[in-house]
């Protein structure tokens, strides 16, 4: 029996009317239709589209729907469903998606409705799905639903894909529960993404807001990873070929051609939204008509699809759209044409392409878009005209139809002008345009679409050859195999970024409860000496850890602190610190330069941190400090290491390595030892060349460990599973 696909998304691909229920046609329901036959079964996880109060209605629509369309059904309160999506969703997340956050509105309770309805939409799936289940959640309606799935089954593979933009950090930031949305989508095992730039974005916000270091395709987090791909969406290719062969088709375009004879198609279709940019494009054909001699030869079409009705931003536009239309055609109107013809509402689809194939050109100029369909389906139109596509540079479907012309929508005088030279462009040359095109959009499809993106979920995240768990097994085996026979083992721990979590403010990362309790079990363990070796200074590390009486290393070496001791014991006496003073006044400098950046100064070392400066700023003022200080000190014993946000500076007699391999030296009987960081200072240990010693690295980055965990979570799961469990 196949596994079962479970599609989640806002709305299901039903429309439920008084006596029936009128299924979809729309790209998403094609793509899954086209899946390899008996690979997968679907189902439909959503809302009917409106309130259904009374229970015994509720169950017939459930029943119906199930029975009939594979659709489950989640019934939202009137209440819930307005502060859901038009409040929290369409009102708070959708402006900042598209770049616009002075549309930004936000209540309170809208986020409990948020909440409360992505809780709901879990609990169906979880009721829903069974073992061997894929589950694919669609759009930021549901931004948290991938983790509320994660945290009640673990092991349940989950997808989510973006259909929107995701904007740069600066503007996502700006949404008051910003970090739970980002958090929210890291419990999908991959997330898809319709271009690259908003994959970048996402990673980017993800560093920012919840301090995870991130890789190009992939974000460690809780123990576990999320991929990331980019997968431009298609359309429903075999229903636009069914159409265009049509006689309905062919009967309807000639109906157009006689009714627009003589006249120069320019279309526009979308929905009545904001970010479609339809006042700008007014603006550009009030500057392409003023310009005009021929204004009775060229006709602009207008579909703008009712959309969201009931928020104020979207009744607004529509005045200021009908009342800009009905100006431009009182200005420019001949006794032979009007040169806008608007259309506010929904049209057949088969008008759709016979309008598309009949027009000379599509003006499709968004503000910006997650893709935008509608150039895809202007091109699939294309099979005997030779049409131009004018496209905003701001789409997503700019990245993939290579031959449109793009225009910047924010520029209207550049818009007309492009407007003026695309009509005049010889038939071959567009034709040479168009072709190549529509091969493209009619090969990758949506069917193409979702076979990629399932064929990649179901292959599981890319991860580092030496992070699978059967590694990680062969470390917790060898050791639980010393432990049982009573051997002698030596840990030696990093804390920040390895025990714990890396923290902007340092004191912040004071040990947690979970860390605390983890290290009083090791502290039990027999035969078992642990040593956390640290960058910190002697004085943080009593503050965090002198409860325990364990062996403590501070600064890389320079001190140590002996099991069950209270004295600390210097190291590095015969070490000369003379260079500390000058090399401070360049940190100085990269500090009055670096808003957000410190420098900390300790006994053995002098560190520049800037984990609460900009990000890239601050990486490349590093690398600048990096270099300069690296190019200063190159013949005297001094160290110079670009770590995790900070640079520092210390003696080059101190480093973990030697500080490990000391330890060793004087406890010879320790038959095993495992040494474990997250940083550059760690590399000195992960290089030494001893028997039995397993070195594991903790999070992404280029190493010399044998080993690799990703983050300190997982890490923690580890000791205790290993020593504990």
């Amino acid at each position: 029996m196949p596994n079962t696909l479970i599609n989640v998304s806002n709305r299901l691909p039903v429309t439920v009317e008084e006596d029936r229920v009128i299924r979809s046609s729309g790209g998403l329901v094609a793509a899954l239709e086209g899946l390899p036959e008996g690979q997968y079964e679907t189902k439909w996880i959503g809302w009917p589209g409106a309130a259904f109060p009374e229970e015994s209605r509720r169950q017939e629509i459930a029943r119906k729907l199930a029975e009939e369309h594979d659709c489950i059904a989640v019934f939202l309160s009137q209440e819930e469903a307005t502060a859901f999506y038009e409040g929290f969703s369409n009102s708070s997340i959708w402006p900042l998606l598209h770049y616009l956050p002075s549309y930004l509105r936000y209540e309170p309770a809208w986020w409990q409705h948020y909440q409360n309805v992505n809780r709901t939409f879990a609990e169906k799936v979880l009721e829903t799905v069974h073992e061997g289940d894929l589950v694919w959640v669609h759009d930021y309606q549901l931004m948290l639903l991938p983790a509320m799935l994660r945290a009640a089954a673990p092991n349940l593979k989950i997808g989510f894909f973006l259909h929107t933009p995701f904007p740069a950090y600066e503007i996502f930031r700006c949404h008051p529960r910003r970090r739970e949305l980002v958090a929210g989508l890291l419990g999908a095992d991959r997330i898809g993404f319709h271009a690259f730039g908003y994959l970048r974005h996402f990673c980017s916000s993800v560093q920012r807001l919840l301090d995870i270091e991130t890789e190009l395709t992939r974000i460690p987090s809780g123990g576990r990873s999320t991929a990331l791909g980019v997968y431009p969406i298609g359309i429903n290719a075999p229903k636009f070929e069914q159409t265009l062969d049509s006689k309905e088709f062919h009967r309807r375009r000639e109906e157009f051609r006689l009714a627009h004879e003589g006249k120069r198609l320019v279309v526009s279709v979308e929905r009545m939204d904001y970010t479609k940019g339809i006042l700008r494009r007014l603006e550009a054909i009030d500057n392409f008509l003023s310009g005009s001699d021929k204004t009775d030869a060229i006709r602009f079409i207008f579909v703008s699809v009712p959309s969201r009705e009931g928020i104020e931003e979207y009744q607004r536009l529509v005045k200021e759209v009908e009342s800009r239309v009905g100006q431009l055609n009182g200005k420019y109107a001949t006794l032979l044409n009007s040169p806008i013809h608007f259309i506010h509402g929904s049209i057949p689809f088969v008008d759709l392409c016979a309008l598309y194939a009949l027009a000379d050109i599509a003006l499709v100029t968004p503000l910006i878009d997650g893709m935008n369909l509608v150039a895809k389906e202007f091109i699939a139109c294309q099979r005997e005209n030779a049409g131009l596509l004018i496209l905003s540079e701001f789409a997503g479907a700019a990245e993939e139809l290579f031959n449109a012309i793009l225009v910047n929508p924010y520029d209207s005088a550049a818009v007309a002008e492009t407007l003026t030279d695309a009509l005049a462009l010889p038939t071959e040359e567009k034709r040479n345009r168009i072709l190549p095109m529509r091969e493209r959009v009619m090969r990758y499809d949506a069917r193409h679409w979702a076979r990629s993106f399932i064929d990649d979920l179901m292959s599981g995240p890319i991860s580092d050859a030496r992070t699978v768990e059967a590694d990680i097994r062969e470390v917790r085996e060898q050791v639980r195999q010393a432990v049982s026979a009573g051997k002698r083992i030596a840990l030696f721990l990093d804390y920040d970024g390895t025990l714990r979590e890396i923290e902007r403010d340092p004191w912040a990362a004071r040990p947690t409860a979970g860390v605390e309790t983890l290290l009083h079990r090791l502290g039990q363990q027999p035969n078992v000496d642990v040593i956390v070796i640290s960058g910190r200074s002697q004085e943080e590390m009593e503050a965090f850890l002198g409860g325990h009486p364990f062996r403590l290393i501070a600064e890389h070496g320079a001190s140590l602190r002996g099991p069950g001791k209270k004295e600390w014991e210097r190291l590095d006496r015969n070490v000369n610190y003379a260079w500390k003073e000058e090399l401070l006044t360049i940190l100085r400098l990269y500090e009055q330069a670096t808003p957000g950046s410190t420098i900390e100064e300790k006994h053995a070392s002098i560190v520049w941190h800037y984990r609460k400066a900009d990000e890239d700023f601050g990486a490349w003022k590093a690398k600048q400090l990096t270099e300069e200080l690296s190019a200063l000190t190159a013949n005297y014993p001094i160290k110079v290491r670009h770590g995790k946000r900070m640079v520092e500076v210390t003696a080059a007699e101190n480093n973990k390595g030697a500080a490990v391999a000391r330890v060793l030296e004087q406890n010879n009987n320790y038959e095993l030892a495992l040494c474990a960081g997250d940083d550059l200072a760690d590399e000195s240990m992960f290089e030494l060349s001893r028997p039995r010693l397993l070195t594991i690295k903790v999070g992404i980055g280029p190493t010399q460990a044998r080993f690799r965990i990703s983050d300190p979570a997982t890490f923690r799961q580890f000791l205790d599973g290993t020593f504990t469990g």
